[in-house]
């Protein structure tokens, strides 16, 4: 195990430990996002702290009138879990070999240290680019998403304070870093699912109504239907039940009443309305006696193609030599809060193999590459407008 004895040499690394110093678990910032403004501020940004309740986010923008390219991203982390499980401390960053230990090494600590150092060095290069530059980070990212970047996103909204470009640091990587951007992400959609019933003596099941048996058949439907095909973006539309309780936890007793929690990955076939009702219909189909709640968690969105996708892809290839895949696959972001606002919108990120897991980790390696993809990706689009 060695510790890093000069940070200065790789700033993006040394900006990367220094946040993951800052134990910022889920909606707590614990000064990350002071330390980001601190420096976007000696580069000309103009830092706006937007508090909501219990959630700090940060609007930094970059000069006025232009078209507008944000990067996004939270520094908010999970927590650790059992600290005595982790090799090093998770909130002391450490190097060992070729990789940096730390709670938000990969997600996503090291990709705003990236975006950071590669703003610096790109507004070094062009004090007054061709386009504005803005950063969206919000301290509600892994939490429950309500004074995060959706309460940003209505302030910006409400001011007519458009983004046309948004990258978000998510760890999309696979295998290498820049192998994946995604360029787009699934809906989801939760179901809270009540089915009634009469509780009862299982001896005497005929005064009695069992909500589990009486579900069962609609339930097995309901995981066996195809909902779509999907299309050339996404895959196909998902259905999986999540949790099930139903009794009074006694062999003897019939339950009065079954919940289920279930959910939807859908892609742009569908909208979450064909969706309820579509669930609705095959509920009914089994007579069921039901009350259900919907949580929206997010609209798929997709960035098929344009400038954002064009420049992302072309420095990937410059600086890794290699070609992206572009993916929808994987969870939620806040890109799709974003998105809805007409942003092209992409992912792009570390590799994401430890990301909320013991000993999560980066390699050094990629925190220079990222940095380096983000060098290019604002040259490029300062090229293309240039031009």
């Amino acid at each position: 195990m060695t510790t890093l004895h000069h940070p200065e040499h790789n700033a993006t690394l040394a900006l990367t430990m220094a946040l993951i110093e800052k134990p910022s678990v889920t909606p707590d910032d614990a000064g990350c996002q002071q330390l980001m403004a601190e420096r976007l501020a000696k580069i000309g940004f103009a830092i706006e702290m937007m508090p909501f309740h219990d959630t700090l986010n940060m609007w930094a923008r970059h000069g006025q009138g232009k078209p507008l390219f944000c990067f996004a991203g939270h520094t908010d982390v999970v927590p650790s879990g059992p600290a005595e499980q982790w090799h090093t401390p998770p909130f002391t960053p450490t190097i060992i070999g070729d990789m940096l230990y730390g709670r938000g090494a990969a997600d996503m600590k090291g990709s705003l240290a990236a975006m950071i150092v590669a703003t610096e060095r790109f507004i070094a290069l062009h004090p007054e680019p061709a386009f504005n530059l803005a950063f969206l980070i919000t301290s509600d990212e892994e939490g429950p998403f309500i004074n995060g970047t959706p309460k940003v996103i209505e302030t910006l909204e409400a001011r007519q304070e458009k983004i046309r470009w948004c990258l978000v640091g998510e760890p999309s990587s696979g295998k290498q870093l820049g192998d994946v951007i995604k360029n787009g992400r699934r809906g989801s959609l939760t179901g809270h699912l009540k089915v009634k019933g009469i509780q009862g003596h299982v001896a005497y099941p005929h005064l009695a109504d069992n909500p589990v048996h009486k579900a069962a058949p609609a339930l097995a439907e309901l995981a066996t239907t195809v909902w779509d095909n999907g299309n050339a973006f996404f895959p196909a539309t998902s259905f999986q039940i999540a949790n099930i309780k139903a009794g009074t936890g006694a062999s003897n007793v019939i339950p009065g009443e079954l919940n289920v929690m279930f959910n939807f990955r859908y892609s742009t076939e569908l909208t979450a309305q064909q969706l309820e009702q579509r669930t609705c219909a095959i509920l009914d189909k089994h007579h069921l006696d039901y009350a259900i709640e919907w949580t929206y968690n997010g609209l798929p969105f997709l960035t098929a193609a344009g400038d954002l996708v064009e420049a992302t892809v072309n420095a990937i290839t410059h600086v890794q030599g290699i070609t992206p895949q572009l993916e929808t696959t994987g969870g939620t972001s806040d890109g799709r809060f974003i998105a809805p606002t007409g942003a092209q919108v992409i992912e792009l990120g570390p590799c994401n193999a430890t990301i909320h897991k013991i000993n999560e980790c980066v390699a050094i390696a990629e925190l220079t590459q990222l940095t380096d993809v983000y060098s290019a990706l604002l040259l490029n689009l300062q090229h293309k407008l240039s031009a």
